[in-house]
């Protein structure tokens, strides 16, 4: 059984595994921080009235002509992405809780305004009408209008129909792609920001006690919040009509003009960052520990421990001396084989019965010394023995009586006792 030579070496050079290792490091770490920050989650472009759709009622055209303008678009899947500053836009589904939609305004309005799009109409999966329409295309088959209870209870929603079709704001004027089906908004609280020629109103601001100049600037009937004396609360913009906002609506450029202008107005002095709300519309994830390793204040934390670990990686590439050589399971010569028969018979536990070959391989080679019988009687021999030790050496104990004392040895100290007795007596015959 060979052991390992002392000039093999590694197949790898130092180089080539430290390369190794950080590859695979970093590529633990992406996935770390992907799986955390939700990368790896479900697709959103599921045919959707949401950001994350691309079909006629989706608001994947918005965001990106957001972004094109120069704004920080975001898409929040998790509660706390919910309370960052500047413009949220809700656009929750038919049958979302209305409860659950008054929590998320009131947390946010002393962080920043809030607009949200009622959603209008039902779609199907486009597929279903053309085998060669794309992922995430709809078609669309009626109108569904919201039923919030619990939130802006004296607003009423409804399907009207509008015979121009036109919408007008100040400044600004287009035409809504189906005149027949428009949703419209009323209630004594909304100041109009967006109507039909017909005078249904589209998109509108919540007025109360806040103070609201730049709403106030882009309202149809020159309302005056001045009365309102709160400067430290945010808006609450309702689109009625999303196709003023949504891809469907979008594909016009006046419409994707009145857009942009309705977030601007929506926005004010808040900055130009917006968040698009997909928690309600079910794509919501729970924080756990990856996430939050990902986040401050953790993220120092997390900074520190890979630190940690590079300073350990590189500790292991730096020797603290000479490569210790491996030896052989079973080393050259006589030595090594005696040692090694002797760690045998010692894990083996049969020490006590090395006493009487010993002896018996000791008498005989001093009767080869002395000229005695080779076949002679063992007690014979060793008579022999003690004789002529008696006549060299008067005062050492006789070769029989330290013979008979090694047979008799158990333990391994009185084994190596006698051993070294009867060895000392052998060597002072044979000198």
């Amino acid at each position: 059984m060979n052991g390992v030579s002392p000039t093999s070496t590694s197949p790898f050079s130092v180089r080539a595994v430290l390369i190794m290792v950080v590859f695979g490091a970093a590529v633990f770490v992406a996935l770390l921080f992907m799986i955390g920050s939700g990368m790896t989650g479900a697709d959103t472009n599921n045919g959707g009235d949401h950001v994350g759709g691309k079909g006629l009622n989706g608001y994947a055209a918005l965001a990106l002509l957001l972004e094109k303008q120069g704004y920080d678009v975001s898409r929040a899947q998790t509660l706390s992405g919910l309370n960052k500053p500047g413009l949220l836009i809700l656009t929750p589904p038919a049958n979302t809780d209305g409860k659950e939609i008054a929590k998320i305004v009131d947390a946010r309005r002393n962080i920043g305004p809030t607009l949200i799009v009622t959603p209008k109409w039902q779609a199907m999966p486009a597929k279903l009408l053309n085998k060669s329409a794309k992922r995430g295309w709809v078609g669309l088959a009626g109108t569904n209008t919201p039923n919030w209870p619990g939130f802006l209870d004296d607003v009423g929603v409804g399907i009207v129909k509008d015979s121009t079709g036109k919408w007008t704001a100040p400044g600004l004027s287009g035409a809504l792609p189906d005149k027949n089906q428009i949703e419209a908004g009323k209630g004594k609280s909304l100041v109009p920001l967006v109507m039909t020629r017909g005078g249904h109103l589209l998109a509108a601001y919540v007025a109360d006690h806040g103070y609201y100049p730049t709403l106030d600037a882009r309202s149809l009937d020159n309302y005056d919040s001045s009365g309102g004396d709160d400067d430290k609360i945010y808006p609450l913009v309702v689109v009625f009509e999303p196709d003023l906002l949504d891809n469907f609506g979008m594909a016009d450029r006046n419409n994707a003009i009145g857009a942009l202008a309705l977030v601007r107005a929506a926005a004010g002095d808040s900055g130009k960052a917006v968040t698009f709300d997909l928690t309600l519309p079910g794509f919501k994830r729970n924080a756990n520990l990856l996430t939050l390793a990902f986040k401050p204040p953790f993220l120092a934390a997390t900074l520190c421990l890979l630190l940690a670990a590079l300073a350990v990686g590189w500790r292991a590439f730096q020797r603290f001396g000479p490569p210790t050589v491996p030896v052989r399971a079973i080393a050259f010569g006589k030595t090594a084989l005696v040692a090694n028969a002797a760690g045998l018979i010692r894990r083996s536990g049969r020490l006590h019965l090395l006493g009487a070959p010993y002896a018996a391989l000791v008498r005989e080679r001093l009767a080869h010394e002395l000229g005695l019988p080779r076949h002679a009687d063992a007690n014979a021999t060793e008579a022999a023995i003690d004789r002529a030790l008696a006549a060299r050496s008067p005062e050492s104990p006789p070769f029989s009586t330290t013979a008979a004392h090694l047979r008799s040895a158990r333990r391994p100290a009185e084994l190596l006792r006698a051993g070294q007795a009867l060895h000392a007596l052998e060597r002072m015959l044979t000198r």
